[in-house]
């Protein structure tokens, strides 16, 4: 990873200086979904971290003793760094949430909102409409969402012929299961003969199927901090695949060889213009936030989104982000100038504090 482009901004407003109080922590990590091993590169990166800050720390790979384990440790907090089913689609969440332990993360009502990505149009929408609001920072491209019982008892195969008139922008298309992270069972297709075994890889790792636009342009990751009105963005992380690797796909995300990574994201790579690319970036900060507000997350998340020349275009919202040592998330606090540890110092006290007033 040391040949990776990473150029450090400051965004040192938002950092908070001074001691912080110690907790018993507990990490969740590991779990049996596509995305173990993801998780573990998260978890032992908070553990480090957070024994560097002085907490006391209980790694827990989950398991069916995750229960009694919680009851007998009796953490002040818990800190989720599980990825893919369970972990991010609120079945851990309201596990917690029932043993009365807080936890640094949104709620499992907003967790199964935001780990199916079909949801994103509809929420964000319904969010304007309460405001009076016709239109936001925030775009998204066209989709279809089908399920894989849609395919097997009423004979959606029979009617794929149609997205070219439901998705006008034509071939290629992103084929994807529309939950779950880590770019697993994505493809891109170019043509209808490639449709099929792509819908079929995709139904391997979720139950839907997301058939969308095939957008292209500067792919960022912007991770968000906070809750409400006092959530504030990171600065963009900027997402290079290298010449010949494909697009941001699962081997390029396990391989730093095969990609390089902009913290804050390039100027010149928005606009040739200074002041239109830093217009640019705030629309783009903007858009992440709407998002973020739009679902009621809380705490932390990333949203994954491209800017296309005219319109930020969003791709998903993840409510559990990667939290490796060169995870999107961790180089956007790096960029703005933040300790990570000094980060999950602050989360951990709201949430404590938000805990205690329930």
């Amino acid at each position: 990873m040391s040949e990776a482009n990473v150029t450090l901004g400051i965004y040192a407003d938002n950092a908070e200086k001074g001691a912080a109080m110690t907790y018993k922590v507990a990490v969740l990590m590991g779990g049996n979904s596509f995305e173990r091993e993801f998780s573990l590169a998260s978890g032992k990166h908070i553990l480090r971290t957070l024994e560097r800050e002085g907490h006391t720390v209980v790694p827990l790979d989950t398991s069916t003793s995750l229960v009694s384990a919680l009851r007998s440790e009796q953490p002040d907090v818990a800190f989720i760094a599980l990825h893919g089913g369970h972990g991010e689609d609120g079945t851990v969440q309201s596990l917690l949430e029932y043993l009365a332990v807080p936890f640094v993360g949104s709620s499992s009502c907003v967790c199964r909102s935001t780990w199916n990505k079909s949801m994103l149009p509809h929420i964000v929408t319904q969010r304007r409409v309460r405001a009076g609001l016709t239109e936001g920072p925030a775009s998204w491209p066209r989709s279809v969402c089908l399920s894989a019982t849609s395919f097997k008892n009423f004979g959606a195969a029979g009617a794929l012929d149609l997205l070219s008139e439901r998705l006008p922008s034509g071939y290629p298309f992103a084929v994807l299961p529309a939950s779950g992270g880590s770019a697993l069972g994505i493809n891109r297709v170019e043509s209808f003969d490639e449709l099929a075994p792509a819908i079929l890889d995709a139904l391997s790792f979720d139950d839907e199927v997301l058939i969308e636009e095939w957008v292209n342009g500067v792919e960022m990751a912007v991770s968000i901090v906070g809750t409400d009105s006092e959530a504030y963005a990171l600065p963009p992380v900027e997402i290079c695949p290298r010449a010949g690797s494909g697009f941001f796909n699962t081997e390029v995300r396990l391989d730093p060889d095969l990609v390089d990574y902009y913290a804050p994201v390039r100027l010149s790579s928005l606009a040739d213009d200074e002041d239109e690319a830093a217009r640019i970036r705030v629309l783009i900060e903007e858009a992440a936030l709407e998002v973020h507000r739009s679902f009621g997350c809380r705490d932390l998340s990333r949203v994954d989104l491209l800017w296309d020349g005219e319109r930020v275009r969003v791709l998903e919202i993840n409510a559990s982000p990667g939290m490796a040592e060169f995870s999107l998330f961790p180089l956007a606090s790096a960029a703005a100038g933040i300790p990570l540890g000094t980060l999950l110092d602050n989360l951990f006290e709201q949430c404590i504090a938000r805990s205690a007033r329930s």
